[in-house]
């Protein structure tokens, strides 16, 4: 159950953006008390801290962008010990109906966890985590990179004059990269001569991303073995799997039972009955669960049972 302030506590709602951050300060009964717009500076997270303060116990500061914009201001007042929660943006249907401003967004953050709609905890602030998270960022860009310039260079084979193509059939993707990128090209003065150009390049450059990604994974390696060295230890999983894996579970408190973890997953059953139909539907969309029915009332159902 969500902790309901009493007469001296408040409630502090949160909207983060770029370059500015607006709040509002509600009491136990939601009457707004207070507002501030602070820049995104160590200074403006200092201030906003001295004047949450000067307004009383600070039960809750509920937050959107807890890990973007707001990630900042999040870890400050986690490391003070303020309890800070995670919203998420207002549904587009209020947004059309009741329009846009900060202030009020801000004061509906407050609001929602006022009526127990808000419980989720933002993701963790673990120190390692947090480097594992950060080099997986570049990593990710340039494997996605690395990929595409495979799918271009097997795009350009195809177009290829028949020469060229066959001299490059059967080769697996390695080979192929090995291959294009020591091609010994001349004057681009013919179709031939372009596509060889342009395959060298894209094998030097898949083979340039090979060496950065090299780069990451000697600094994720001992990272991702120093903080969950048990998790390597399974069999199957390695460095990638288990820096996934971190990242994306770095807040145990989250996982509280078995219905929480199918929540945060997004599988958890929602009901969506009406009328006659009763069912039930995942809790991020995907497919509906049918309630089945009796044997009886099926049309394919046998006479005799």
């Amino acid at each position: 159950m969500t902790e309901q302030p009493s007469a001296n506590q408040i409630v502090i709602g949160v909207d983060t953006h770029d370059l500015v951050h607006v709040a509002v300060a509600v009491d136990h009964l939601g009457r707004r008390l207070s507002d501030l717009s602070i820049p995104t500076s160590p200074s403006g997270y200092e201030y906003f801290v001295t004047w949450a303060s000067g307004l009383g116990e600070i039960i809750a500061v509920a937050m959107e962008g807890t890990g973007s914009y707001g990630h900042a201001l999040c870890t400050l007042l986690r490391s003070r010990g303020v309890h800070v929660v995670e919203v998420s943006r207002p549904s587009r249907k209020n947004r059309r109906n009741r329009g846009k401003a900060d202030l009020s967004d801000a004061e509906s953050a407050a609001r929602a966890f006022l009526g127990g709609e808000v419980t989720a905890k933002p993701c963790g602030n673990d120190a390692s985590v947090a480097m594992i998270r950060s080099l997986r960022i570049p990593r990710e860009a340039l494997v996605n990179q690395r990929t595409q310039a495979i799918n271009q260079l097997r795009a350009l084979i195809v177009t290829a004059p028949a020469e060229l193509r066959e001299s490059l059939a059967g080769l697996t993707a390695k080979q192929l990269i090995e291959r294009v990128a020591h091609f010994r090209v001349g004057s681009v003065t013919s179709p031939a001569e372009a596509s060889r150009f342009a395959m060298r390049q894209l094998g030097r450059h898949v083979l340039h991303i090979d060496v950065q990604v090299e780069d990451l994974d000697r600094q994720l390696d001992p990272l991702v073995a120093g903080r969950a060295p048990e998790l390597l230890a399974i069999y199957g999983v390695g460095v990638e799997v288990a820096s996934n894996l971190l990242v994306a579970w770095d807040n145990a408190h989250r996982i509280r039972s078995e219905a929480a973890f199918a929540s945060l997953c997004g599988v958890a059953p929602v009901p969506a009955s009406s009328g006659k139909t009763s069912r039930h539907r995942l809790s991020r969309g995907g497919d509906r669960i049918a309630k089945p029915r009796p044997l009886a009332n099926r049309p394919d159902a046998d006479a005799d049972g």
